[in-house]
């Protein structure tokens, strides 16, 4: 199993997991392997440091050479598998319990801060000098990546 640190054009980072390197560019090549954020199909490998397993089992180190190490007794495909589909849970529910109010965010944000508005959970699209200005007046925002996988199946 290779795992390796990818980036697109604008700076997403994420790892890939393949069978071998030549898996990973044969993804590439064929345009498979493309960025979870933006769906960009330019992605490039970055530097990266090996792990080193430390063990004095000879067993666990028979394991790693061998390609067979698990995590937790889980294989780490079924493990990233669970953590993708716990993010992309929490996610779909956090979309189903907030409003859409698209690039109105920063307005209809001070309005529910100053009472103007009835107090619900709001998600739109904002500019980032703009969530900072509703941070230093008191107003509690975070910004979520645009996760193309949600758009198609949700909106």
């Amino acid at each position: 199993m290779k795992v390796y640190n990818l980036a697109c054009p604008l700076d997403h980072r994420f790892e890939g997991w393949f069978v071998s390197e030549d898996d990973c560019l044969s993804q590439q090549t064929s345009g498979a392997l493309i960025c979870p954020i933006c769906d960009s199909g330019e992605i490039t490998r970055l530097p990266s440091a090996p792990h080193i397993a430390k063990t004095s089992n000879s067993n666990e180190l028979a394991q790693v050479k061998s390609g067979a190490m698990a995590v937790s007794g889980h294989d780490h495909s079924q493990v990233e598998k669970q953590m993708q589909a716990t993010l992309m849970k929490a996610m779909r529910d956090l979309m189903v319990r907030s409003e859409d109010v698209g690039p109105a965010f920063a307005e209809e944000a001070r309005k529910i801060h100053y009472q103007e508005a009835p107090e619900r959970s709001i998600r739109g699209q904002t500019t980032s000098d703009e969530a900072q200005a509703l941070r230093e007046e008191g107003i509690n925002v975070f910004a979520l990546p645009e996760i193309p996988a949600l758009k198609t199946t949700l909106q």
